[in-house]
């Protein structure tokens, strides 16, 4: 299986901690704490097939703060990335993405998600096949919920696809991290390739005058 991630920083204001006494200087700035940091940032969940590729993608986007690869909305209980490759768990190889919403927005985001993949292929991308490869967005909230049932009711009818658009869009439950070496694995590897071709949209043909 193949598969392509984003380092983007977060701009955060330091904190400055003022002692209570009389006289004490305040100490120097610090840099926020992961828990600190965490209040200010949302989460988002996708599978678009091949999570190499799809972290790749994401990471590229300002505003994104994090992001980790993962199986999500199967049934087995910490699965393992040969256990999902059976096709037997009911799992998706997804991304959970930690971003900004200040600096990126949740519907950047979803126009990210369906630019960059095949919604029209159901459990496929690529040469990759199987349900674990399926097109789905896992919501956090209401509103993500309703914007992303929005996107996709305005993509499915706008005509510009060769097909119906076949994303799940399902609550987020538990997200199990996959193994250290799939984490920014393109980084790791020093390479920029994608198992993604295309993303489901009829080719635009040009008519000479």
């Amino acid at each position: 299986m193949f598969r392509t991630v984003i380092l983007s920083a977060i701009a955060l204001p330091a904190v400055l901690v003022i002692g209570s006494a009389a006289g004490q200087r305040p100490s120097p700035s610090t840099k926020p704490t992961a828990q600190e940091a965490s209040l200010s940032t949302e989460k988002a969940t996708f599978a678009a097939g091949c999570f190499w590729g799809v972290e790749n993608t994401f990471r590229k986007i300002p505003g994104v703060v994090n992001t980790q690869v993962g199986y999500a909305g199967g049934w087995t209980e910490g699965p393992t990335y040969k256990q999902v490759c059976t096709d037997r768990t009911g799992h998706a190889e997804a991304v959970q993405i930690e971003y900004d919403p200040a600096k990126v927005s949740y519907q950047t985001l979803l126009e990210v998600f369906f630019e960059n993949h095949d919604p029209t292929t159901r459990n496929r991308q690529g040469p990759d096949f199987g349900s674990q490869y399926r097109s789905a967005i896992f919501f956090h909230s209401a509103e993500q919920e309703r914007l992303a049932k929005a996107e996709k009711e305005k993509r499915d009818h706008s005509g510009d696809y060769v097909g119906p658009i076949t994303t799940d869009i399902v609550a987020d439950g538990p997200f199990h991290k996959a193994e250290e070496y799939h984490q920014r694995y393109y980084e790791k590897q020093g390479v920029s390739y994608s198992c993604h071709f295309g993303n489901g949209k009829k080719q635009k043909v040009e008519v000479a005058r």
